[in-house]
């Protein structure tokens, strides 16, 4: 009998205990792959304190991850055993809804999570439908990479899907865990990159990622000085922000996007987006052809993640560190 050793939640907060579970037998789409890396996601956070109400314990959890293809169902024809490969947020779908068909599978309503109802990455082994199962180009190093296959994809997809260009005046708020790799990926597209933070110290880092400006949020007078200047402004903080200041550093037609989340309500007046056409957004991850392509741009301009590593068994500690705000940028467990 084959089974999985990780290390999972038993209750809403609790630490991390050792825990072993019989997967069953591989489905006929299914890819078993031996993890070697699996980054600390502030989702992984969440789910162990049940904050969204959807955790079921005892779980395992992680969906940053890396590993080798260790065994394939018998149907599977597009991986090798033994290649590189990477699993993100998904590792489901239904595979026939609209948003399946149209290559949106991260918008299916049956959608299943990596390690929601089932065991994630923090584990020796996991296991996910082959199409959601990415093959990692050889330039990239597998504790770099993890974090894009999460992080890197939530703010990819949106810069992406609105169409961010040379010709784009793009802002970054929050220069954390998703902030350092969205600055990454749109001055990789050629934009006029501007980062916002509360955090003065991280200017220099700010520019050496990729940033041409920077602006102090906390100061009122410096948000308010790029008052339409920008084309899109991704907000990737999980902190309250003065959202109507941003809306008016919009260009007409611009946009705010959401992919930060924060912990009150954004409340906005309407007549600064009717009368510029300005739109609020968000986005939540995406599909398995935007991560293949995300990893192909990430290859081929040098993009990677800062991280910090932790061996798998220091999973509770490496935790307590990311809940405190003190690694920068991105927790990674090797085994």
């Amino acid at each position: 009998m084959t089974q999985i050793q990780g290390l999972a939640a038993h209750a809403a907060g609790a630490e991390l205990l050792p825990f072993k579970y019989d997967p069953g037998k591989l489905g006929l789409n299914e890819v078993e792959i031996a993890i070697t890396h699996c980054g600390i996601c502030h989702s992984d956070l969440h789910l162990i304190s049940n904050d969204w109400g959807i955790s079921q314990y005892p779980f395992i959890p992680g969906h940053e991850i890396i590993g080798k293809v260790a065994a394939l169902g018998t149907e599977v024809r597009s991986l090798e055993v033994g290649q590189r490969v990477g699993l993100g947020w998904q590792s489901n779908s239904c595979g026939v809804c609209e948003w399946c068909t149209r290559g949106m599978e991260n918008l299916c309503l049956a959608s299943e999570g990596t390690c929601v109802h089932r065991n994630g990455g923090y584990a020796d082994r996991v296991r996910a439908n082959e199409r959601f199962v990415i093959p990692i180009p050889d330039a990239l190093e597998s504790e770099h990479v993890a974090p894009l296959l999460c992080g890197g994809i939530t703010v990819y997809n949106p810069l992406r899907t609105h169409g961010v260009n040379p010709s784009s005046r793009v802002g970054i708020v929050g220069i954390g865990g998703l902030g350092h790799m969205a600055i990454q990926f749109a001055r990789a597209f050629g934009a006029e990159v501007t980062a916002f933070s509360t955090s003065v110290e991280k200017e220099e880092e700010a520019r050496a990622l990729g940033a041409h400006k920077f602006v102090n949020s906390r100061e009122s007078k410096a948000v308010k000085e790029v008052a339409g200047t920008q084309d899109f402004i991704l907000n990737t903080a999980n902190a309250d922000q003065d959202w109507g200041a941003f809306v008016q550093a919009l260009r007409p037609t611009g946009t705010l996007c959401f992919v930060g989340v924060p912990p009150t309500a954004v409340s906005l007046l309407a007549f600064p987006l009717i009368s510029g056409q300005r739109s609020i957004s968000g986005n939540p991850s995406g599909s398995p052809y935007r991560l293949k392509e995300m990893l192909d741009v990430a290859a081929r301009h040098g993009i990677k993640a800062i991280t910090e590593s932790f061996p798998m068994a220091q999973a509770n500690t490496a935790i307590e560190k990311v809940k405190k705000g003190k690694v920068r940028y991105r927790a990674v467990l090797a085994n």
